[in-house]
């Protein structure tokens, strides 16, 4: 007779690692990374590196210190460096970029715990942060010149407004063309305007399984569906903001957000009508970080509402 083994759970286990999803996401970003460079130039580099750098080194160092055993291997870091370097305009001065990124490391993902302890996404709420600390220079965006590499190497850059400030203003004649808004030929954050590119990279993690539509759609959508509901441009607001990189590489964040499928889709809709509320009726033209961090706060009540029932059983409540 063989021998019964017990053991705890979990009894499925996957050949994949936290490193290999952590590099299906650079990929996929990648898209967005060479659209920020096409659109302004070498700096956006520049930008991106000083990001990714500073975030290794404020990972290592950190768990150098705490004596914890060292994760700068699994990619976490680099992910965390390049999204939030991608909610950055250009022209950011570089000591505040490195200020983001260490708050992103070290504030609210080690001291938290590391990797799948952090209650928000590190990258949205560092840009919450350095949007309320510098708002001049988180403000300040320079026009795209596509294919100039020197574009925004100049201190004196020329700046133009975003489609959405436009919007908030009510100047609709000055919005760019869909087809500009979609290949980010627009003002804004480097790796927010390529609506395309982003799309691109949303559709490969889809395909390779390391997100579900759930949320992305259930974001995009309650935000269509209010601007619908509301009489705006459904296209604009769509293609416009950080709404693209939030919905595929931010509100599918694993630590921060549901589990479970209708987890999933509360926190997308929950998402996407605060940003509607702030976007339509608040004092900034952009809701999508604020959208992210308090929907990363109630992730934890939206689990415990969707969470499954065991079979031919009850929960208990106690």
């Amino acid at each position: 007779m063989r021998k019964m083994i017990s053991a705890v759970s979990p009894h499925f286990h996957s050949p994949r690692t936290t490193r290999s999803i952590m590099l299906d996401v650079i990929i996929a970003l990648a898209p967005a990374m060479i659209a920020s460079v096409i659109w302004f130039g070498l700096r956006s580099m520049l930008v991106i590196a000083d990001c990714v750098a500073v975030c290794l080194l404020s990972e290592w160092g950190f768990e150098k210190l705490c004596k914890k055993e060292n994760t700068v291997g699994d990619l976490s870091a680099v992910v965390t460096g390049i999204i939030l370097a991608l909610n950055l305009p250009v022209t950011i001065p570089l000591w505040q970029a490195t200020l983001g990124s260490v708050v992103a490391i070290v504030v609210v993902k080690q001291l938290f715990g590391g990797i799948g302890q952090n209650f928000a996404n590190p990258a949205a709420t560092a840009r919450i942060i350095l949007m309320t600390a510098f708002s001049g220079t988180m403000t300040s965006w320079a026009v795209p010149k596509a294919f100039d590499m020197t574009a925004t190497m100049a201190p004196d850059a020329v700046t133009g407004a975003t489609p959405l400030s436009l919007m908030a203003k009510g100047d609709t004649e000055s919005l760019p063309s869909y087809l500009d808004m979609l290949l980010g030929n627009t003002g804004g954050c480097l790796g927010e305007t390529c609506a395309l590119a982003l799309i691109l990279g949303g559709i490969y993690l889809m395909v390779r399984r390391v997100i579900t539509w759930h949320t992305p759609v259930a974001f995009i959508g309650t935000v269509a569906l209010m601007s619908l509901v509301c009489g705006k441009d459904v296209l604009a607001q769509v293609l416009s903001g950080g709404l693209m990189i939030g919905a595929f590489f931010m509100a599918t964040d694993y630590s921060s957000t549901p589990a479970n499928k209708w987890g999933k889709i509360i926190f997308g809709v929950g998402c996407g009508l605060i940003t509607i509320l702030i976007r339509f009726w608040g004092n900034f033209p952009e809701g999508v970080s604020f959208s992210l961090l308090l929907m990363n706060i109630l992730t934890p009540y939206i689990e415990k509402l969707t969470r499954s029932k065991p079979l031919a059983g009850e929960v208990d409540e106690s």
